[in-house]
């Protein structure tokens, strides 16, 4: 009888507690875990009419996320009991994990009016964040720290600012030759000020706009510090951080190499280790540059056919000096004959039987094996372009199929990305991503199986060694390659009656009908073909074909790395 007696006792006590529960203490409550939880249109209904007055859904929730973006909150959580201090003001600690002044623990004040009988919250903007009394406004005071030093590989300075303390630009004392690499520094652009924003970067700063200085900003720009105050208030403050010294990737001799190779010719160059992703330089448009692949897109192609086992090296082909898909011509460079064996028509670049192959490949398998490549995604570069072709079920029928097939039609690809799938087939299928940082780890994915990669560094040193590459051939080195000439104009398709056709097609090897303007000029490939140390990829502009202009300045590239 004395336990039940205890039990009943103890069960009263807290029935009797929660009757007698203040509803300001309930509501102050629901109204924090609300605002823990973000759910701005929970809180809204939780406000007294004149609050609603005053302020619209839309700008009570904005209300509340600009504070948090101003406090650079990360994360928020109920700290304790709610408190009331008389006269409807009722107190509710709360625990703010910030990304610039760490874990702030502070009272959610709220101010309990009775409106028909039930009570609401008389809310006003100063109580979107917690600790700020009423009348004031949360703001923040913030800096940057000085800007860490950029290095090559060989520790070099690429870019330095003046001492803390100290005004004046930036300064880059390798100048123009490594401007491409390297990059700038300027205002915040638009499209990201909200997120440098959230992470306490200071409105006016100056961040990393292209090249290095953008793709490593948030290594470079060190911790922000400053104040997070409540009117005259300092709820927090911090002191600003800087960075170390980054070493990058980017050799100064191999940039010097790209830089001078490319001169003054519209293009890109990008070199990179294969097995690494390191890229060791970039010149021009290098990273940003988009235009049709031409025939180097071929590489995948004839991936896709090997690894679904179409054809194989010893496969052969009639010769022909044109493929007709749905009715129309697909020719090859000036009208030339070629087929053959399947190694032999990719080390000539033959249109006639590539073309055919990606319709037996089919759209589905053409543009999977292009994405496992790396196309359709984030080059994993800030400041790098997508290289991109249309999703399977956009390409429709034989040509426009053949035409993608051959790096035509709408395939667009940057020289990133085209050396990124010669350093695929240089390191056995696995792709790696693309990165300016020496301490990264090794990423990427596998595009293709290690006997498809074999099977195509094989064919690829045959295009060097008699084929449309041999302008690259290096003495006493194996290199690996594969020329594109990609049209930009259509003027090389034609129908059975010769009626012009609006399809594109490659002009491998020689000018097309407008001549060499009308045509881009490319050359991807990595040296020694075995145990490779550099890939570089080169794209010329409105420069003829690819095994005239873009397979020699890809040489002397591949010449310094080698050295």
């Amino acid at each position: 009888m004395l336990a039940l007696a205890a039990v009943a006792f103890i069960t009263g006590a807290i029935v009797g507690a929660h009757r007698g529960s203040s509803p300001d203490i309930g509501l102050a409550e629901s109204y924090a875990r609300s605002w823990v939880h973000r759910d701005y249109a929970q809180m809204y209904g939780e406000i007294s009419p004149a609050a609603k007055q005053q302020t619209s859904p839309g700008a009570f929730a904005a209300a509340h996320r600009e504070a948090l973006r101003t406090a650079t909150v990360t994360g928020t959580a109920i700290a304790g009991k709610a408190r009331s201090h008389g006269a409807g003001r009722v107190t509710v600690p709360v625990r703010v994990h910030t990304r610039l002044w760490g874990t702030l623990t502070l009272p959610l004040t709220l101010e309990i009016v009775s409106s028909e009988g039930s009570p609401k919250v008389e809310w006003s903007r100063s109580q979107a964040f917690p600790g700020v009394p009423e009348g004031a406004t949360l703001t923040r005071h913030t800096t940057l720290p000085r800007r860490a030093t950029l290095l090559a590989r060989d520790g070099k300075i690429l870019a330095v600012s003046p001492p803390e303390g100290q005004p004046g630009p930036r300064s880059y004392p390798l100048g123009e030759g490594a401007s491409a690499a390297v990059g700038e520094v300027g205002a915040i652009p638009a499209a990201r000020r909200s997120a440098l924003e959230a992470e306490g970067v200071p409105s006016d700063a100056e961040v990393g706009t292209s090249g290095l200085e953008l793709a490593l900003d948030g290594r470079l720009r060190g911790h922000p510090g400053g104040e997070l105050l409540a009117g005259q208030k300092v709820l927090a403050s911090v002191p600003a951080k800087g960075a170390r010294a980054l070493r990058t990737t980017i050799s100064t001799s191999l940039q010097e190499a790209a830089v001078s190779a490319l001169g003054g010719q519209l293009g890109g160059i990008v070199a990179m280790q294969p097995a690494s992703g390191q890229v060791l330089a970039v010149a021009g448009i290098g990273l940003d540059g988009q235009q049709p692949p031409g025939s180097t897109f071929k590489i995948i192609t004839l991936a896709g056919v090997l690894g679904a086992h179409i054809a194989t090296p010893h496969s052969q082909f009639p010769y022909a000096s044109y493929a007709t898909l749905d009715g129309v011509r697909l020719n090859n460079a000036n009208g030339e004959n070629c087929g053959g064996s399947l190694e032999l028509a990719f080390a000539v670049s033959c249109n006639s039987v590539f073309s055919p192959l990606g319709v037996k490949l089919g759209a589905p398998r053409l543009v999977a094996t292009a994405e496992a490549f790396g196309f359709n995604h984030d080059p994993g570069l800030p400041g790098a372009e997508r290289s991109s072709l249309p999703a399977a079920g956009s390409i429709q029928g034989e040509l426009d199929v053949g035409s993608t097939a051959i790096g035509q039609g709408q395939v667009l690809a940057t020289p990133l990305q085209m050396v990124t799938v010669a350093s695929a087939i240089a390191d056995g299928g696995h792709r790696p991503a693309p990165t300016f940082e020496r301490d990264a780890p090794r990423g990427g994915a596998q595009a293709v199986s290690p006997q498809v990669a074999r099977t195509v560094r094989h064919l690829m040193t045959e295009v060097v060694r008699e084929g449309t590459g041999t302008s690259a051939a290096i003495p006493g080195v194996v290199v690996a390659g594969k020329t594109g000439t990609a049209e930009l104009k259509s003027c090389n398709s034609s129908s059975p009656e010769g009626e012009a056709s609006e399809t594109s097609s490659s002009s491998e090897g020689g000018e097309s009908c407008s001549g060499p303007t009308n045509t881009d000029a490319w050359f991807t490939a990595f040296a020694p073909a075995v145990h490779p140390r550099i890939a570089v990829c080169v794209l010329l502009v409105k420069d003829g074909a690819g095994g005239d202009t873009a397979a020699p300045v890809a040489r002397q590239v591949l010449e310094a790395g080698l050295r």
